[in-house]
């Protein structure tokens, strides 16, 4: 199928009436394919947008690049994390028009906190290397887009959260097989040094942060032996409290609602185990092992980005199929049951909401 130029089509009644007024979707694009690309939803008009960046941006030969892996909005910018291509683009939220880009090799993942954006960095070239280097974080001003200061931190660092004056980043040692990291390192943003190592699990990625100080992080084991789960961390001690005793290749906290899927590959039976997790954080127990109520789920290929809407808490789930043709996108009601559906680019995975009005 030849690469999407700007399509649009109406998925949707519009409804202008909430905060929330669209979002921007990220497909990551097969490694190797520079087909990085980036979506929009209104839901004042309903309509989805397909492929925003190259009709915007004519005079950017090569587009976004080669796969995307994280999206973010602070401020009036739009932040995309190409992840091949070592840099960040950064975009006008209202128009998709570039602004600026930061160079950072390896570049995985971006949090903000005070007028800066911290980025995880493997720091090295994309490949499996025993002798591959620790990452690092870099703080960009995101009024200049200049970098201000790094730390290394542990190996092929990934999903980081900031509270209370510190970041945490996930060390997941992916490249390093099978020696992977089992850390998360404790930044202190003030003085922007590690002042704590925390050992955790195998293989960490992905982060998420509660009300109540504690922070899920996700292990994707070894893919033999030792399997997925999820584990918690008092921020205000910094100890490890336990496991949820549930994979998850993605995770969104909304509320306390804790929303997980799964794709967790095993070696040993060259299978995958799917599964769509919600877990209450404040009574700190599984209430269902499948938030999607209707069947839909018996459609998705492998489920990969997800997402809740934080005003009307719809549930968003991406299918990224066989990763090298278009994506799906489903919209399920709170409830869990199927709004509406429609066509993304390669490999949809990354969503930022915006409650600014953006210009179709």
């Amino acid at each position: 199928m030849p690469f999407i130029h700007y399509e649009e089509e109406e998925v949707t009644t519009g409804h202008g009436t909430g905060t929330v007024k669209g979002f921007f979707l990220l497909n990551e694009g097969n490694m190797g394919s520079n087909k990085a690309s980036i979506d929009f939803f209104s839901y004042e008009t309903g309509r989805y947008i397909r492929n925003i960046y190259p009709s915007r941006n004519p005079e950017i030969v090569k587009e976004l690049g080669d796969v995307g892996n994280d999206l973010a909005i602070y401020g009036s910018k739009l932040y995309a994390v190409i992840n091949c291509s070592h840099y960040v683009e950064v975009m006008d939220v209202h128009t998709a028009k570039h602004v600026g880009s930061v160079d950072i090799l390896n570049a995985r993942y971006v949090v903000f906190e005070g007028g800066k954006a911290y980025v995880s960095s493997y720091a090295g070239p994309v490949q499996i290397d025993p002798d591959a280097r620790p990452g690092k974080v870099v703080e960009v001003d995101t009024a200049s887009l200049q970098v201000t200061r790094e730390v290394v931190v542990g190996y092929q660092p990934e999903e980081m959260v900031v509270t209370d004056g510190k970041l945490y980043v996930a060390n997941s040692g992916g490249y390093r097989y099978p020696d992977y990291d089992t850390t998360v390192s404790v930044i202190d943003l003030e003085s922007f040094q590690v002042v704590k190592t925390i050992d955790v699990a195998i293989n960490l990625h992905r982060m998420e942060l509660d009300r109540y100080g504690r922070i899920y992080v996700s292990s994707r084991g070894d893919y033999y032996d030792v399997g997925a789960d999820v584990y918690v961390i008092d921020s205000r001690t910094d100890q490890v409290l336990g496991n949820l005793g549930v994979a998850a290749s993605e995770m969104c906290l909304s509320g306390d609602s804790l929303y997980m899927t799964s794709v967790e590959w095993s070696y040993a039976t060259n299978s995958n185990t799917v599964a769509y997790t919600l877990y209450d954080v404040a009574r700190e127990e599984v209430v269902s092992h499948n938030f999607i109520t209707d069947g839909t789920d018996s459609q998705i290929q492998v489920p990969y980005g997800m997402a809740v809407n934080p005003e009307t808490k719809e549930i968003l789930v991406c299918d990224a199929k066989d990763y090298v043709t278009p994506g799906t996108l489903y919209c399920f009601s709170p409830e869990g049951t199927l709004k509406w559906q429609v066509t993304t680019g390669d490999i949809p995975a990354h969503f930022a909401f915006t409650t600014k009005s953006f210009q179709e």
